[in-house]
């Protein structure tokens, strides 16, 4: 059972079995003097401050209360942990790390609450906690004098024992009804203290945490298997390339001869193109030398002229550098194909803790990304990134595409 909520609903007999009477019973019982000694504090505060108001003094009295409130808060919210384990409230920030008045009300409604309603009904019940108790020890009670509770004389043992049946009775009943009081202050406590944007902006926080790890499980799911085709396949096709060519030095002119050559020929093709599908997957020059290498040996292989201008100083996280490198791949491969460009030119730089790259060419404009996979695929991955990915490309050119990515 993950809260008292949860338990107070489910089988009487595991419900009273469990911990969660005893955690709401401390979350009741603990309201009371909490309650009371808040109550205390904020009417000496506010005595002094009005009495001292005349002489400046108690302006400054009376501008130390929304810290009390949010210390009260604070302190509710540690006790919160009682009812709900598990789910932490939001911390707000201090009075003088926000702004002035915004989240103030909150805290300050809150500790209302505290000090005016739940501890005098929180005493009630504890009161009612007590007249339980007793009537359970009422035979022993008995002995040394009567015993009355709520107007009921207990005067002999065979009505004590009936006192033990009703204190019980009665203690079960306020199993329920504490658990169930103490989850509905919980749960006014926490609608007070938790605020929609607070737990948006948590949902958001996670939202990113999530996408960041599914990159790096996409990053380490790709290098895995590149290292598996590096030394699996990849080694396997070289050593039958080796053993076709000592074929065809054993072997006499004839059609079988023919045979092995063009198998060999398939077998060194094959190979090549499993290296090139390697290298796509992710290169070893990245991670060995960083993107401004790994953006020249792209360009080194490009059949249109690349003009680079990298102003990169040291290495970048591994996922940002994967995705610039991906970014400039796929665009110089655009390039090359559909734009019937003359030249191309990439441009790297750093600003304000983020990365920006941009490919710029002279071909006939008119990119779609939406036509493609490659763009919406780099869009995707700038977006887990949380970055950026910009395209400028009017009929006739120039097409520039764009992308900013935060360095974390």
């Amino acid at each position: 059972m993950d809260d008292a909520w949860t338990a107070v609903r489910g089988r009487p007999t595991r419900f009273l079995a469990s911990v969660w009477p005893w955690r709401s019973l401390a979350y009741v019982a603990t309201t009371v003097p909490i309650g009371l000694g808040w109550l205390i504090l904020l009417l000496v505060v506010l005595t002094v401050g009005v009495a001292t108001i005349v002489v400046v003094a108690g302006l400054f009295v009376l501008a130390g209360l929304p810290t009390l409130t949010h210390l009260a808060a604070a302190g509710e919210r540690r006790r919160l942990q009682l009812i709900f384990p598990g789910r932490p409230v939001s911390r707000l920030p201090a009075p003088r790390d926000r702004e002035h008045g915004r989240v103030a009300w909150p805290e300050t409604g809150a500790t209302v609450l505290l000090v005016t309603l739940f501890w005098l009904v929180d005493a009630a019940v504890v009161v009612l906690l007590t007249a339980a108790v007793v009537l359970i020890l009422a035979p022993v009670l008995v002995r040394h004098d009567v015993v009355e509770v709520a107007g009921w004389r207990v005067g002999n043992t065979g009505e004590a024992w009936l006192a033990v049946l009703a204190g019980i009775l009665t203690l079960v009943l306020l199993a329920y009804a504490v658990t169930a009081l103490a989850c509905g202050q919980a749960a006014l406590v926490r609608h007070l203290l938790d605020p929609p944007e607070a737990q948006l902006a948590e949902a958001v926080q996670q939202l990113r945490r999530s996408r960041s790890g599914l990159v790096d499980a996409f990053e380490t799911e790709r290098r895995r298997i590149e290292r598996d085709l590096h030394d699996g396949v990849q080694q396997r096709l070289v050593a039958l390339t080796m053993t076709l060519g000592s074929a065809e030095l054993d072997l006499t002119d004839g059609p079988g001869l023919d045979l092995v050559r063009e198998a060999h020929q398939q077998a060194e093709q094959a190979l090549a193109d499993l290296r090139t599908t390697i290298r796509g997957i992710h290169p070893q020059v990245l991670t060995d030398h960083g993107l401004a290498a790994a953006v020249h040996e792209i360009a080194g292989r490009s059949p249109v002229p690349v003009h680079l201008d990298l102003a990169l100083d040291g290495r970048l996280p591994p996922a940002v550098e994967a995705a610039a490198y991906f970014f400039v791949s796929e665009n110089l491969t655009n390039v090359a194909r559909h734009s019937r460009a003359r030249s191309a030119q990439v441009h790297a730089w750093t600003e304000d803790h983020a990365l920006i790259v941009s490919v710029v060419d002279d071909g006939v404009g008119g990119a779609d990304p939406q036509a493609g996979t490659g763009l919406a695929g780099l869009r995707a991955r700038l977006d887990a990134l949380d970055g950026d990915l910009h395209i400028t490309s009017p009929a006739g050119g120039p097409t520039q595409v764009r992308m900013t990515c935060p360095i974390h």
